[in-house]
Parts: structure tokens; sequence; C-alpha cells
């Protein structure tokens, strides 16, 4: 498992990379950019494409959506192109997404607009992008816009988002018995991590589906269970950016097996009991989309994002459903809906250009019809939801809370210090553990939480509860 522990230390040189490059330099650079003497950029809130019908500029976008760069972003583009016909746009397709543009960001020459990667922490995101709007106001407007919100200014819009749960292929599942129902004929889906372990075992047993599919292989798959931390696991909006940060061993076990702790339970015991894919270094992303549509598949944690991806990889898409994550606390269900990937604006590229970005990034999230094909919460408020999450009735749909007043970018600073819940490491070492039986989940969570523990005391911060 070599392979996961350079990619853990590449992570954290990223991230030193990023904070080395936001120097001095770098803000004048910025500042040049937006002074006195340069052309003034609108906020999103407030550009008017009336007044730039005669713009010229040339972008680029950089995109993780190697599968359809070339079909349905070109499609976006040519759009946009008729309406503003004296700019050109553009897209380049990454993969090893966040690494690599984690990368290109600290030179400046990377383009006009991106998906933020998560590596950028929220203290830093002013030396690499431009400032879409102040909080108060765009908060009122678009979803999701917290996320990427430092000193009540936004440094990126959310391409819309998603709501955490699980994808599985509703046939496999019906014919493993894995499905019960009510006395009215509705669908009983599992509610604890030990009725969906069940469930798998189920599928396991009486078809030739794999139960679990983690998609270790490819890294960013494996970093989706971080997200049921908050939410999914405590049916608390003030969990993750608020009471975390203060809570003494936060990855202890509980009598409810709601937390942390049943999250990562979940993954170990799957794993532990060879619910999942026989060999998970040779997982593939882009052909389990079609398993899970044919049926060689039964189920995937991933966002809900991934619903439409897997509708439209073969035959059968109305075999494609979407639950909660089985977690109850106090009675009650809750899922997480959070934004996607951000798009940001570089702050090192031309005013014209980043007077075209920001008209681009506006189109994109209120014009265009990228949410209906991907199947995502609409960016703008007031918007219905998307069909993917008809199975969530009953299910209380939730969005972390600010951080208090001081501690804005404090989670970050945790986890990362802390090397937990960031980036795709921590759950493979669930799956390690499991995979190897070298270490028990008890003891693994042990080890998070004296690094937890330290992360905090370096932070100084005080432990409440």
């Amino acid at each position: 498992m070599k392979k996961k522990l350079l990619s853990l230390g590449l992570a954290a040189t990223m991230v030193l990379s990023l904070t080395a490059c936001g120097n001095s330099s770098d803000q004048a650079d910025a500042d040049k950019a937006s002074g006195d003497d340069a052309k003034a950029v609108p906020t999103i809130d407030k550009i008017d494409g009336a007044d730039y019908k005669d713009l010229k500029a040339d972008i680029k976008i950089l995109t993780n959506r190697t599968d359809i760069v070339n079909t349905v972003y070109k499609g976006y583009a040519e759009q946009f192109m008729k309406e503003y016909p004296n700019i050109k746009v553009t897209y380049e397709g990454i993969t090893d997404y966040a690494e690599s543009v984690t990368l290109r960001l600290t030179n400046g020459d990377w383009g006009d607009i991106c998906f933020m990667p998560d590596t950028v922490e929220k203290s830093e995101m002013s030396n690499y992008f431009v400032p879409m709007g102040d909080h108060a106001t765009l908060d009122g407007i678009y979803n999701f816009v917290t996320e990427k919100t430092y000193d009540n200014t936004v440094y990126a819009i959310p391409n819309g988002g998603t709501a955490g749960g699980i994808a599985y292929n509703k046939r496999i599942w019906k014919e493993a018995g894995a499905l019960k129902e009510d006395a009215d004929g509705n669908t009983i889906l599992p509610k604890t991590p030990d009725e969906f372990l069940d469930a798998l075992k189920l599928i396991g047993e009486k078809t030739d589906a794999i139960p679990l599919y983690t998609n270790f292989s490819a890294g960013w798959t494996m970093g989706a269970w971080n997200d049921y931390v908050g939410i999914a696991s405590n049916a608390d909006p003030d969990y993750k950016n608020n009471k975390l940060l203060h809570q003494k061993d936060p990855f202890t076990r509980n009598d409810e097996m709601s937390g942390p702790y049943a999250v990562f339970y979940t993954l170990y015991e799957a794993v532990a009991n060879k619910l999942v894919e026989e060999d998970p270094l040779s997982s593939d992303w882009e052909s389990s989309k079609s398993k899970i549509n044919s049926g060689e598949i039964a189920t995937m944690v991933l966002g809900s994002w991934c619903v439409q991806q897997f509708k439209d990889a073969g035959d059968h898409p109305d075999d494609i459903g979407y639950m909660p994550f089985p977690i109850t606390v106090g009675g009650k269900q809750a899922a997480a809906s959070g934004g996607n990937y951000a798009y940001a604006i570089n702050n090192k590229a031309s005013a014209d250009n980043q007077i075209a970005s920001m008209l681009y990034v506006k189109w994109l999230i209120e014009d265009s019809p990228i949410f209906a094909d991907e199947g995502s919460i609409p960016a703008k408020k007031g918007e219905p939801l998307p069909d993917a999450l008809a199975e969530f009735s009953g299910v209380e749909l939730l969005s972390d809370n600010a951080p208090a007043e001081g501690e804005d970018g404090l989670y970050d600073k945790i986890r990362n210090k802390a090397e937990v819940l960031s980036g795709d490491y921590p759950p493979s070492e669930v799956l390690e553990a499991a995979l190897y039986g070298n270490k028990s989940l008890d003891d693994l969570m042990g080890e998070w939480n004296q690094k937890w523990s330290d992360a905090q005391s370096s932070e100084s911060v005080e432990i409440t509860e």
C-alpha cells in the first residue's frame, strides 16, 4: 500500500507549497491586477452581461470531468459564445485533478477558471482567487457559499450541490431480498450500520454482484467517507465546524452507534467480511459506472452527484437508486447537503479575462442546463431538488453551520495537522487495516483520537465536550 503513503506525503507537500507560494510577491501581482490602474471587476451579484457584449477575451477552464469535457462542457461553451461572440471559452480536462491543479496554482499560469481544490485552506484563498462578493449578499442568492468564504468574502461558487448518501442498484438489492416493504408497500431502507451490513451480506450470498465497491484505487473516491462524519452521523449542523473542533476523543464508539466511529465501522466491517471487490488495488472508477448500471456492482458510497453519471453509463438507468447513509440519531435520519467543486477565478489573469470569467461562471450557474444534466441541487436558491433525492422522504437535509466567530478555517487547520478527515488517506487506512487484519478499528480510532488531540493542543483549542 505504498501508493497511499506516497499520496499522503504529496498532499502534505502540496499544502505547504501553497502556503509558501502565497507570498508578498504574489499578493503584489494580485493587487496590481485589481488596483486603481486596472479595469474594475464586478462581483458576481453586480455584473451585468449587457455591459460587456463587446468584451474581447480568451479564457480557459480547468475541470475534473474528463469524460464530458469535449462533449457536454464544450456544448456549454458554444452556447455561451453565441451570446458573447468576442469571448472564446475552452476547457482542459485533468486527471488526478486535485493533485495536478494544486501544483499548478503555485505559479499562477494555469488558466482563468478552475474548480478550487480542497487543498487550498480558507486563509490562503485570497492569494490565488478573485473575490466573488460578500457572504451576506451571496448567501441570500446561492446555496453552499459558506464553504468557500473567509473573512466574510466568498472566493468560489459551488457548481450546485449534492446530498450525502449511497448509490445502489435497486434490481440487485430486490433480487437479494435486501429491500423490505412496510404494510403499505413502501420500501424500507437500512437505517443503521448493522442493517446495511446485513443487506450487503444477503447480496453477497444470493447474487453475483459485488456488494460494496470501494473504488480504492481512485483515491478521491475513498475520501467521500469523510463527508458523512458531520451531519449524517450526528444530525447536527453545528457538529462539523463547531462541536467537533472542541470535542474530546471524537472517534470513540458510543452506545447509539452514531458519530464518526459509526461511519468508519461501516467501512471496516464491510471490508473485513469480504463484502467488497476482491482486489481493491485494481479497482477502476470509470468502468465502475457501467458495472453498477448493469448490476455487476450493487452499491457505492458517494455523493448524489454520481447518480446521473451511473444512469448515463448503460442501458438500465431506472435501476439506479440513492439511499440515505444508514445512521439514525435520536430516531431520525439526516443528510448533509453541500456544494460540489466550486468555480474560482484566477486573480493573476488579466482584468478582461477576470470579467469574462465572472460572466461565464454566472451564466453556468444561472442560465445553463448543467444542474438538470448532472442531477445536482442547483446553485441558485429556490430551484427544485433533483429526482435523485426521491428516496430521501422523511430525511432532513441540512447544511453545515458556519464556524464560530474567530474560528474560520480552524477545521481545516486541525484536520490537516492531524492528517484525519483530510483527503483520501484516512478512510483508505481503515480499508487497509480491515483488509489485512493488522489493526482493529478501536486501535485505529484510538490513534486518530490522539492525533486530533495533538492538533487541538497545537491550536490552543478549548475542550468543551
